[in-house]
């Protein structure tokens, strides 16, 4: 069988599948996909699936179950949601699906949800506490407003503070107030505000609308901004009626703009009475305090001397106090003589020196006794060991041995022999004389009685 002319390159399913797979995904970034969910499940590994339709169309959808922290709300059948996916296939079926990143609600409906989740989370933050809440100044030197530059809301703010204090210089930071982009306008107009203090309290405002109009108000970098601020903020957003995430973390929320900019700022009429009050007061004071010095003022001058008469009387209290200063350190030195001449005399009469004499006369005495004690215990101590001496002398051998008695002894053992049957003719003895000895051989045993 011969081969063709030209080689075919032929796809596997698994291949095509993953070459697919792979060219969607390349080809789409994240996207947003509005739709309503259907066939929703939820296998034993917590993942879920489910399908996204509209009125002409369905697409499957997995949402794995590591992207539940993303989730505002628990998606259900029939809930019309906006969802941030990637294009993908499924590879094992073939299937095209969308790989969900994260759930929103459509509709007014999810952002009032999406509303309370962030105010639950920054209530549990502490940004609304009122510890946190900072006070109005009393009078400020400027004031700043962050709102659009064009419109009703700057018209009426700017006209109610000409009205009420037209000395007040503001400070607007122009920013849009609604669509793409304006919360993070609005939060890095409350930034440059804090960082510069150019102003001493700032009127974040805007006018009425729907929840979705007033929605860059309730976004979280607007409200940690608010917090962050380092000046006063005060919210007018919307009609009384409205609440934003903006008004709960402003150290004060007023109802409408015009209330906002009146409630920053005093009545001139009030402030120009209580000034005149104060200043009619003040002088006053200052009247009576004239008085009241000048009075003083005739009182030192009649009592004033001329400086010599001071000096001269000066003069002579410095001679009284050293005359008293003389009389003093005598007194005392008097006192510091007889003191001492009472206790060299106590203790002339409290010296040892007399006892220390009686003591060395009785020790002389006693050492006397002693010695002469001593040679009396020695003399008889002398007799009776001449005594005892003359008794060992006349008990001692060696007397016996000089009035011509002998020790005999055998020669092998040494052994005194007292009877003359203890030894045999022929036997060989010493005889121990009082000066020297005499080797001896017995010839004959006999008794005495013989």
């Amino acid at each position: 069988m011969t081969k063709p002319a030209y080689s075919r390159d032929i796809y596997t399913v698994s291949r095509l599948n993953r070459e697919t797979r792979a060219l969607l995904e390349a080809s789409f970034p994240l996207i947003w996909v509005e739709g309503e969910i259907s066939n929703l499940t939820r296998p034993a590994s917590g993942h879920l699936y489910f399908s996204l339709k509209d009125d002409q169309a369905q697409v499957r959808c997995a949402l794995f179950r590591n992207r539940f922290r993303n989730l505002v709300s628990e998606p259900a059948n029939g809930m019309q949601v906006l969802v941030r996916a990637r294009v993908s296939l499924y590879e094992g079926r073939g299937e095209f699906q969308l790989i969900v990143e994260s759930v929103e609600e459509a509709g007014e409906g999810a952002l009032r949800r999406a509303f309370e989740a962030l105010k639950r989370r920054l209530s549990q933050e502490g940004l609304f506490d009122e510890a946190a809440k900072k006070p109005l100044p009393r009078l400020p030197r400027r004031i700043g407003v962050i709102t659009s530059p064009s419109g009703a809301v700057i018209h009426d703010i700017l006209t109610t503070l000409q009205r009420r204090f037209p000395a007040i210089p503001v400070l607007v930071y122009p920013v849009p107030v609604q669509g793409e982009g304006a919360a993070a306008r609005i939060a890095a107009a409350l930034r440059l505000a804090s960082s510069r203090k150019d102003c001493e309290v700032l009127i974040l405002a805007r006018g009425g609308g729907s929840l979705e109009d007033l929605w860059s108000f309730n976004e979280e970098v607007v409200a940690r901004a608010i917090y962050a601020s380092r000046v006063p903020v005060v919210t007018g957003v919307g009609h009384e009626t409205d609440f934003t995430i903006a008004d709960l973390v402003a150290d004060v929320r007023a109802p409408t703009p015009t209330a906002a900019a009146e409630l920053i700022t005093p009545n001139q009429n009030e402030v120009l009475l209580q000034l005149q009050q104060k200043e009619q007061r003040l002088s006053q004071l200052m009247l009576d305090r004239l008085r009241g010095r000048q009075q003083q003022l005739d009182w030192i001058s009649s009592r004033l001397f001329h400086p010599r008469q001071r000096i001269d009387r000066t003069r002579q209290q410095l001679d009284g106090l050293a005359k008293r200063l003389y009389l003093v350190q005598l007194t005392a030195l008097h006192a510091a003589r007889a003191s001492y001449s009472a206790s060299l005399s106590r203790l002339q009469r409290q010296s040892p020196l007399a006892r220390i004499k009686q003591l060395i006369l009785v020790y002389a005495h006693g050492g006397n006794r002693l010695i002469t004690a001593m040679k009396h215990h020695l003399l008889g101590f002398q007799q009776r060991l001449r005594q005892a001496m003359q008794e060992l002398n006349t008990l001692s051998p060696l007397s016996t041995l000089a009035r011509g008695y002998a020790i005999v002894q055998t020669t092998d053992t040494e052994e005194i022999i007292r009877e003359a049957s203890s030894v045999n003719p022929g036997a060989r003895v010493k005889a121990r004389l009082a000066k020297g000895g005499l080797l001896c051989i017995v010839e004959e045993i006999y008794d005495e009685k013989d």
